[in-house]
């Protein structure tokens, strides 16, 4: 039971961390309508700026610095670079930040190296909150947690109770009629696009002493991001945090249980083949549930959109 309870605070962390990761993206397609494929590597900034800057004043001002650097960057890049190309539609979007994403890994290899950064947590959450059963779980996994519900709470406030969030909501729907009531819409976009990059740096510097600061940090949550949001719905924020979840739950609990998946299929109803040799499910019948634990969330998102093609709370199709 102990190990139960420590799985679940575990994949309540994981989760949070890629609905972090997640909120961004999000937000810059409930109000722009743009999948951007470099959100991982703003991500990935993110973290290496914190490192650098915490070398030099401490990991409390990168906190706010880093997440700041990185939406500037976010809202030049939309002011002169995705801007130019939105009108062209979708696809050229899609490739200006698959490109994007490229260059920023090249330019971090540049300047950084290859090797992982010793970005580590700050000394004052370096010690151990509670303990489950002799499992001792760090203070630092503790304020992730509070830093992503926090992060949910205010976007959900700023969205649904004020009038930024209504004018940014109207922004996409009638952009004109905004424009006309004197709104300056480009703005209002290259707002929002800062604003989700600023959020992905802040998951970067949260997440960069606990699962590594190197190059291939981007690559290692970029796919699994764009998962989270097709499970939860494109453009819905509390769909978001459900999927988030429920995919950290889904990993941690495939990493911690040592089952083969014969008893799996057996308990399902199938027999065990006759002859495994010459079986095509020799391979399948020999897995363990951590050997195909990475690629659950992919099944998962199948399953989604096989059953509920818009996602679990979204509203568009995908």
């Amino acid at each position: 039971m102990s190990l139960f309870f420590v799985n679940i605070l575990d994949g309540l962390v994981m989760g949070l961390l890629l609905f972090m990761l997640c909120s961004g993206l999000t937000l810059i397609f409930s109000m722009m309508g743009v999948l951007n494929f470099a959100h991982a590597s703003f991500y990935m900034l993110g973290a290496y700026f914190a490192y650098q800057i915490s070398t030099g004043i401490g990991f409390w001002p990168a906190l706010i610095i880093a997440p700041v650097v990185v939406g500037v960057l976010g809202a030049l890049v939309e002011r002169y670079g995705l801007r130019r190309v939105h009108q062209y539609g979708h696809v050229p979007e899609l490739i200006f930040t698959f490109g994007l994403a490229l260059l920023i890994e090249e330019v971090v290899q540049f300047l950084w190296g290859k090797s992982q950064m010793a970005y580590e947590e700050p000394s004052a959450l370096a010690f151990t909150a509670f303990s489950i059963a002799g499992n001792s779980f760090p203070a630092y996994k503790v304020f992730m947690i509070f830093v992503a519900m926090g992060i949910f709470l205010v976007l959900l406030y700023i969205l649904t109770k004020t009038r930024v969030g209504m004018i940014i909501q109207a922004a996409l729907s009638y952009p004109n009629t905004v424009q006309n009531l004197g709104h300056n819409v480009p703005l209002v976009f290259m707002g929002v696009f800062g604003v989700g990059t600023a959020m992905a740096g802040v998951a970067g510097v949260i997440a960069g002493p606990v699962l590594g600061t190197f190059p291939g940090m981007a690559f290692q949550l970029g796919s699994i991001v764009f998962v989270t949001i097709v499970v939860g719905g494109l453009g819905s924020l509390w769909g978001a945090l459900i999927a988030s979840l429920l995919i950290g739950w889904l990993q941690t609990f495939a990493a911690a249980y040592n089952v083969r998946m014969s008893d799996i299929l057996i308990s399902l109803g199938l027999e065990r083949p006759a002859d495994l040799a010459e079986s095509a499910l020799r391979d399948l019948w020999t897995l363990t549930l951590p050997q195909i634990g990475p690629i659950l969330p992919y099944l998962l998102m199948v399953l989604i959109l096989i059953m509920r093609p818009q996602g679990l709370l979204g509203k568009r199709e995908t």
